[in-house]
């Protein structure tokens, strides 16, 4: 069951990101990432009031922490996609979300068979090159070769990548007995770490226009994925769950395909076929 959750996170997360970055190029990602943050967080304290749990000291740190890692990573996804730099935030965003756990994973302790690590292997240049947009295609027409870090959108990815990379992680470490509660509070912690983060850069972060409201689609689902990934790493092991849910970015790029007419370029499917074998070795293993 554990790569079953984790493959439905990936596509929540997927969709999520997909509906994200639309509305955050008809406003403020800042706005988006904030009603995101807050909508998940509200389904989670609903869910809280029907579900017991006991939230112990060492559960409330790793939820903090879980929680610093959701806003940072959120935030800079949210900024990188919005610049129409997709080539470059997408696939190290989602390389740097997969490895994390795996050194955390293995720091606990974890220690996949051989044929999981081949698909682990696997994983990690699919998910860079199903998301990896090819210089001179949509959303990839600049090379960077003029801009600074920051502007060809790697600042943005590195940090968004360890943000959701240490979520993961931290997530893992909240046990079952604590109810929905942490999920609620990570998510508020999420949403104020973007406030801070927009207030210190100076950029606009209130929800001013409608379109802002795209957000709560997109926290909803984000809520969703976030749930099934805790489920996938307490059925499994974190390095496992963490890279099947970091393959988001394939079904982003099937969406963008399918509803969007995106093309799909030649790496892209390479990247898309590397994911299945990825999927199938960490199953069989």
């Amino acid at each position: 069951m554990s790569i079953l959750f984790s493959l439905l996170a990936a596509a929540a997360y997927g969709l999520s990101d997909f509906i994200g970055g639309l509305a955050s190029q008809r406003t403020s990602p800042w706005a988006i990432a904030l009603v995101a943050q807050l909508g998940g967080a509200v389904l989670f304290l609903g869910g809280a009031l029907f579900v017991d749990g006991t939230v112990s000291g060492d559960t409330l740190r790793w939820t903090v922490l879980a929680g610093l890692g959701n806003g940072v990573g959120t935030a800079f996804l949210y900024r990188g996609l919005s610049t129409g730099r997709m080539g470059v935030v997408a696939p190290v965003s989602g390389v740097g979300a997969a490895l994390v756990p795996i050194v955390a994973g293995l720091a606990l302790g974890e220690r996949p068979g051989a044929v999981v690590w081949l698909g682990i292997v696997a994983a990690i240049p699919a998910i860079w090159l199903v998301a990896r947009v090819p210089a001179g295609a949509e959303g990839g027409a600049h090379d960077g070769a003029h801009d600074g870090p920051t502007r060809t959108g790697l600042g943005d990815a590195v940090l968004a990548g360890l943000g959701f990379g240490t979520l993961f992680a931290a997530l893992a470490q909240v046990p079952e007995s604590a109810g929905l509660l942490p999920l609620a509070l990570n998510q508020v912690i999420g949403a104020a770490v973007v406030v801070g983060v927009a207030t210190a850069l100076r950029q606009a972060w209130l929800p001013r226009q409608p379109v802002a409201l795209v957000g709560l689609l997109g926290g909803a689902l984000g809520a969703a994925a976030t749930g099934l990934f805790l489920l996938a790493t307490r059925d499994g092991l974190l390095a496992v769950a963490a890279v099947i849910t970091s393959l988001y970015p394939a079904f982003t790029v099937v969406l963008a395909a399918g509803l969007l007419r995106e093309r799909v370029h030649q790496a892209q499917a390479v990247g898309l076929g590397l994911c299945a074998v990825a999927v199938v070795l960490v199953a069989v293993g």
